[in-house]
């Protein structure tokens, strides 16, 4: 399978932006999955920590996560910032991946002795829900990552000999050395 040049940008935007909007909705008083998503106590009680940290502020950081992905999908090959949003975006991936890969793993082994502790429901929602959400969310920020990698070295703005002319005139980079030392021969 293989998006468009933005396309996984664009999914890991999406991506971001739906578990954001859920989390607006449990932060403003909505109930409706909240007590399988983070426990019947925590959405019964709503103490004002987990509303401003485990609500408010993951819905910040999926927004920050929205706004990656568009950079993932928009950032030109040449752009000063390339490296830096594919780094971002490869991390934000392999978080998303191992978090749901791991939780997936404890779950499923009762690894940390917390069987009692989980509801069914929980249990349930999380294997079946939220673990595969967090994979796909990690599946589409590490491809639009490797898209954004794959533009920039399929661009020629993405090569150091062909960004454009250096103060000789004769391109930049050390192909451009290269290239002045052949035309010197």
């Amino acid at each position: 399978m293989r998006a468009g040049r933005g396309g996984w940008g664009y999914g890991a935007a999406g991506w971001a932006g739906a578990f954001a909007a859920a989390h607006v909705y449990w932060a403003v008083g909505g109930s409706h999955g909240l007590a399988v998503s983070a426990g019947e106590r925590l959405a019964a009680e709503r103490p004002g920590w987990f509303v401003a940290a485990g609500l408010w502020g993951v819905a910040a950081a999926c927004l920050a996560g929205a706004g990656l992905g568009v950079l993932l999908a928009r950032a030109g090959a040449a752009s000063r910032w390339r490296r830096a949003v594919e780094w971002a975006g490869r991390w934000v991936g392999v978080l998303l991946l191992a978090r749901g890969a791991l939780v997936e793993v404890l779950l499923l082994t009762d690894a940390t002795g917390l069987d009692g502790a989980v509801s069914r429901a929980q249990r349930a929602w999380t294997l079946e829900l939220w673990n595969p959400w967090f994979l796909a969310g990690g599946v589409l920020f590490w491809l639009a990552a490797r898209a954004l990698r794959r533009s920039a070295a399929e661009s020629p703005a993405g090569r150091p000999a062909e960004r454009g002319p250096g103060r000789d005139g004769r391109g930049s980079g050390q192909a451009g050395v290269d290239q002045a030392a052949a035309v010197d021969e």
